[in-house]
């Protein structure tokens, strides 16, 4: 079953993905400082010569998201390799220069970033990365600027209606544009993994009482009943939450063979090792947030290997890296090979960004003619780790949907590393392999 944006759309509402505006839209907060080195130039001020493109780039390099950022210092540098020469726009060759800006993890300081790239460095171009607080403030500032902006790491409605948009409007924006997941995704995704397994079909679900958690209810909630599904709602828990005994008594008394969790990886945490401890195990662990980086499921220990998860990128991908050459495998062996660390799900979008980036710069005969460039990216199509990206597809002018396929946690046989995240469905992407079936928490935990 595939949900389509209308059907989401009337799940839910602007206000509710207001709301999701203020958190980490669906995603993980954890912790990791971003560098902002590596090669990439920053800049004093002053005005670059007309054969020098400035792209400004603002992420979490601090603050609770960070952790997205993990990987950038790996990917400038390799975007700053490609882009050494210089790139070719229109016969003319331009120099690029990288201004990175830290919104550290608050929309006060992206916005703030955002027009210090806008009014002080005059980029050409604006990239902006993961979550609301540093991705939203950032496009509402460059669409008042008239300032080109390219963003990802949101999903798109919490992007496109939680910046104002309305239910119907298919062209919202000028010169904003993004390319993610959507809640649409999570429920393809999930109703099209959970049957592998044979199950009663009672999903017991932990949403917090947050923004994410709030706008998963309203939203999420509501496509798993129209695919089948019983949902068990014990009610909204507050964050930092140390007994979640209440919970698991419910889960058990009603049966809930499934669990399905949108909680910070500490709050997950505590939950998983009690609903151990008193006996609960369900068929199907569906952990939306812990998973996102493979540390956050070694650090569960033996009860790690078997939860359920929906990737952003996988090594696995069939996709290359337009602008670096890079393919998907290439990027993950390199970033364990430069940094000592399993590859995560974020590289793939990170690269992404910078492919877009260069395509819609190549794409317009004077890159710095900032309507031109805007109105380029509008029909640009691309080819990125996360597959080819086509912004004359939809499901609306700005936005390109990105697949998050089904995932599975278990046991590395041999390696370097103790765990594997295996792809168990491809819904969304026919492209993508599907590795493994979907195993029964308890079997594959073995």
């Amino acid at each position: 079953m595939t949900i389509d944006s209308d059907v989401l759309r009337s799940a839910v509402t602007r206000r509710n993905f207001l709301r999701a505006a203020g958190t980490g839209g669906l995603m993980l907060a954890s912790a990791s400082a971003l560098a902002a080195c590596g090669g990439v130039q920053t800049s004093g001020g002053g005005a670059a010569d007309s054969s020098t493109l400035k792209i400004g780039y603002v992420s979490p390099q601090t603050g609770p998201v960070a952790a997205f950022g993990e990987t950038d210092d790996f990917v400038l540098g390799k975007v700053r390799d490609a882009v050494k020469d210089g790139l070719d726009v229109g016969g003319k060759k331009y120099q690029v220069q990288i201004i990175v800006k830290d919104s550290q993890s608050s929309p006060q300081q992206a916005a703030a970033a955002a027009n210090e790239l806008i009014s002080g460095e005059n980029v050409d171009l604006m990239l902006a990365s993961s979550t609301p607080e540093s991705v939203n403030p950032v496009s509402d500032a460059c669409e008042a600027a008239g300032v080109p902006c390219i963003s990802t790491i949101v999903p798109w409605q919490a992007w496109y209606y939680g910046r104002g948009a309305k239910p119907g409007d298919q062209a919202a924006y000028t010169y904003t544009y993004h390319f993610s997941f959507g809640v649409e995704n999570f429920a393809n995704t999930y109703l099209d993994m959970w049957p592998q397994v044979p199950t009663n079909k009672k999903v017991g679900v932990l949403w917090p009482n947050d923004a994410d958690g709030n706008a998963i209810r309203q939203a999420l909630g509501p496509l798993l009943q129209k695919g089948g599904y019983t949902i068990v709602d014990p009610g909204a828990f507050e964050d930092a939450t140390n007994d979640f005994s209440s919970q698991i008594g419910l889960f058990k008394a009603q049966n809930c063979e499934i669990v399905n969790t949108f909680a910070l990886p500490p709050d997950f945490a505590t939950f998983w090792k009690q609903a151990a401890q008193q006996g609960f195990t369900p068929k199907i662990m569906q952990a939306a947030k812990t998973g996102l980086f493979p540390s956050q499921v070694e650090a569960l220990g033996d009860l790690g290997p078997g939860i359920a998860s929906a990737a952003l990128w996988h090594k696995a991908y069939p996709y290359t890296s337009s602008l670096t050459g890079l393919s998907s495998q290439d990027i993950a062996s390199q970033y364990e090979a430069a940094s000592s660390k399993q590859w995560t799900e974020i590289l793939g979008s990170a690269f992404a960004l910078f492919d877009v980036a260069a395509a819609a710069l190549k794409a317009t005969p004077n890159p710095t003619d900032k309507k031109a460039l805007a109105q380029a990216i509008s029909t640009l199509k691309v080819d990125t780790p996360l597959g080819p990206l086509d912004w004359t597809k939809g499901p609306v002018k700005n936005v390109v949907t990105t697949a998050i396929p089904g995932a599975q946690w278990v046991k590395a046989a041999g390696g370097k590393y103790p765990l594997d995240l295996v792809l168990t469905e491809n819904i969304d992407d026919k492209s993508i392999p599907v590795q493994a079936k979907l195993r029964p928490y308890a079997e594959a935990r073995a």
